[in-house]
């Protein structure tokens, strides 16, 4: 494979967005070619090109090539996912004794950080260059109230893109007062870099899962997937899965436990494109990983006017349990001043 020479990164302006607002772009590459552009707007990964068993680069995770596209976006693609990823039910929780209400944005639930959350602000951004690797910083300030949340909360999200194929994800957030925090990437990954991902295969290293109501919404209860279409333990195809009477809502949407000590790096998916033989491996430090299978995906005019259908990408969410601030037994995501959220997750690249 041709080894290419790797640039030191640099913020560009790629003009105004419809919302009048810069729209600042970092690109990221790899000495083996592998290449990454990353978005102010929502911390966003507009392109990931990853090469094939042949050394081709082709562009895996689904976006807009227009930025302001991304204004307008429901599916949060590519975007830092905040102040609390995934659900919240009844957009409601108990914290010291008191009750806060956080946005309902979807129907009576709040969902991904409310009406604007994380994936809709402008980040500050800073490139930086180390030994065999390539990155940008991400900072933003979360004000007290911002969609309900109590607390002022500094964001530092980190991208690292290393030379042995590897995108590094690195979370710090800390608060002046007590707050739930729950950050996730939210990618949508490809690895044939066009068409559906039926044909991808997945594997979750979990062997209990949430179970929860038909809003997505967890039950409280943490059950085996041993015996159910949820376990992915063996590697299968998305279509296998998902051919399961059981999904009848259309496709995984689910949460899966994930069982390492606190703080370590832990293999918790694999995800195999059979025709380029792309391997994705994700480990990280979160107690959970949520898959979703792209299934609400409909008439979506990405990159190259590609329009993107259900089951054209997998979601690999590294992430803590949803509702967790209203269910006492699950993993507690509460911030509180000089106790701040840590966690990092590693998507992993390679061929087979």
């Amino acid at each position: 494979m041709t080894r290419r020479v790797v640039t030191a990164p640099r913020v560009e302006s790629l003009g105004l967005a419809s919302d009048g607002e810069e729209i600042l772009c970092v690109a990221l590459e790899a000495a083996n070619g592998m290449r990454m552009r990353v978005l102010n707007l929502g911390g966003i990964v507009q392109s990931l090109h990853v090469p094939d068993a042949d050394g081709a680069l082709t562009d895996v995770v689904l976006g807009f090539d227009d930025p302001s596209a991304y204004l307008a976006d429901r599916f949060y693609l590519g975007a830092i996912v905040g102040r609390f990823s995934n659900r919240i039910a009844e957009a409601s929780f108990a914290l010291d004794g008191e009750t806060v209400r956080v946005s309902a944005n979807q129907g009576r639930n709040h969902l991904h950080g409310g009406h604007r959350g994380f994936n809709k602000v402008r980040w500050e951004m800073i490139p930086f260059a180390a030994a065999g690797a390539r990155g940008v910083t991400l900072s933003y300030t979360s004000a007290d109230g911002e969609e309900g949340f109590p607390g002022t909360l500094h964001t530092r999200v980190t991208y690292v893109l290393t030379d042995a194929g590897v995108w590094e994800v690195g979370y710090h957030a800390e608060s002046d007062r007590a707050t739930p925090v729950n950050l996730t990437q939210h990618s949508y990954f490809n690895l044939a870099g066009a068409g559906s991902a039926l044909d991808h295969h997945l594997r979750i290293n979990a062997d209990q899962y949430l179970t929860q109501t038909a809003n997505q919404i967890p039950t409280g209860a943490i059950e085996p997937v041993a015996g159910t279409p949820f376990d992915l333990r063996t590697s299968r195809t998305l279509r296998d899965v998902i051919a399961a009477p059981e999904l009848a809502t259309g496709g995984l949407d689910h949460t899966y436990v994930l069982e390492q000590p606190s703080g370590t790096l832990f293999e918790a998916a694999q995800l195999v494109d059979p025709a380029s033989r792309r391997v994705l491996t994700v480990s990280t430090t979160a107690p959970s990983l949520h898959c979703y299978s792209a299934h609400s995906l409909t008439d979506i005019r990405g990159k190259g006017g590609a329009l993107h259908a259900q089951y054209d990408a997998v979601c690999l969410e590294a992430q803590h349990y949803p509702d967790a601030p209203n269910h006492p037994h699950f993993p507690s995501t509460t911030v509180r001043p000089g106790a701040p959220y840590h966690a990092r997750t590693r998507f992993a690249f390679s061929v087979r």
